[in-house]
């Protein structure tokens, strides 16, 4: 069961207070580094009280103590590997539960499992990473979006990736299950039009987090000029659920790339994309 840290009294009063968005309890997954936890510092200041997920059940209990003595919110910890259906199902429940809703999920939670050419990758990685990336999303997107209709009120905002705009060769699996979140976001934002919920993603490009060493990823050979810190990531991505855009970038030389990917002829860029990914991961 989630362990739940309970804010004194004056502290519920702060995290009562009205929301830009009307939004009182937040779920991010990925929530223990990086940008998940950026989103809950974010949030936490806000005064949202947080459901965090992640696999690091310790990390998760360090970042809810520091939010609750600096802000009085309150905050439960879900321990979950979001690769395992069962745990999935787990932080589904939760998304259900209607005593303590939820009104707006983070779907933070997604990488590569490893950095390789697809046809030398293990398999059991790379249906990991897909299920993570895309079924796992979908089916935590489905759970709040099916909470949050009948109530008139709620957000989905899923993290995405500049990789969704063009096929990456060298990170295939990746890119293509991106394109699956921003379909899926671009869809569903029709779909719920008048219901009074949102549903929104944000597309960083190179992004600094654990994720370049945990691959074995050559960072340095990225200008720096592509990189953002994960609190860019998630100012950018909740500027953008609050004006109402679907699809959002962090800044304009992402906004770019994104344009490029969408309109220009793939034979222009497509081996150069396949080139750098080759690099990226070279001794």
């Amino acid at each position: 069961m989630p362990r739940r840290k309970r804010a004194t009294s004056g502290s519920r009063r702060a995290a009562e207070r009205a929301q830009p968005d009307g939004w009182r309890r937040a779920l991010i997954t990925g929530a223990s580094a990086g940008i998940g936890a950026a989103f809950a510092r974010r949030l936490a200041a806000r005064g949202c009280d947080l459901v965090l997920v992640a696999r690091r059940d310790s990390a998760l209990e360090r970042l809810g103590a520091e939010l609750t003595a600096a802000h009085g919110i309150e905050v439960e910890a879900i321990a979950a590997d979001l690769t395992d259906a069962d745990r999935v199902r787990a932080v589904e429940r939760r998304l259900e539960e209607s005593e303590r809703p939820i009104d707006l999920l983070v779907n933070n939670a997604g990488s590569e499992t490893e950095h390789a050419p697809f046809a030398i990758r293990d398999r059991e990685l790379l249906a990991a990473e897909v299920y993570l990336n895309a079924a796992a999303l979908m089916r935590l997107t489905h759970a709040a979006v099916r909470s949050m209709v009948p109530r008139g009120v709620g957000a989905v905002l899923s993290v995405s990736a500049g990789a969704a705009f063009y096929p990456v060769p060298g990170s295939a699996a990746y890119g293509a299950s991106k394109a699956f979140v921003n379909s899926l976001t671009e869809a569903l934002s029709e779909e719920l039009r008048g219901t009074g919920v949102r549903v929104a993603a944000i597309c960083p490009g190179f992004t600094r987090t654990e994720a370049q060493a945990r691959l074995g990823l050559r960072s340095e050979i990225v200008p720096a000029a592509f990189w953002k810190e994960p609190d860019e990531v998630a100012d950018a991505a909740l500027r953008g659920l609050a004006r109402g855009a679907v699809i959002s970038n962090v800044g304009l030389l992402d906004a770019l790339v994104a344009f490029l990917g969408r309109h220009l002829p793939r034979r222009l860029w497509l081996r150069s994309v396949a080139r750098t990914q080759q690099r990226l991961k070279s001794a």
